[in-house]
């Protein structure tokens, strides 16, 4: 791994959180992906999500208070 993309996870986690920092940024990635893949294959067999699937999708996933910022910082 590049040095520079040691530096700030050391800083946040302590020198012995790195193992467990990267640990979640793992995790972390792998959700993300499997997201991606469920969206692609919605969207092969339905078409793209509309704004509304999107809006739902975030509500159900992070809550109704994401839901809102999301749309203040599309703005």
């Amino acid at each position: 791994m590049p040095a520079d993309l040691i530096t700030e996870p050391r800083s946040r986690a302590g020198r012995r959180g790195v193992s467990s920092y990267t640990t979640e940024a793992v995790r972390h990635q792998l959700a993300m992906d499997g997201l991606a893949e469920i969206v692609a294959s919605h969207e092969a067999d339905h078409g793209a999500l509309t704004e509304q699937e999107a809006e739902e999708a975030r509500r159900e996933l992070f809550g109704e208070d994401h839901s809102q910022d999301a749309g203040r910082n599309a703005a």
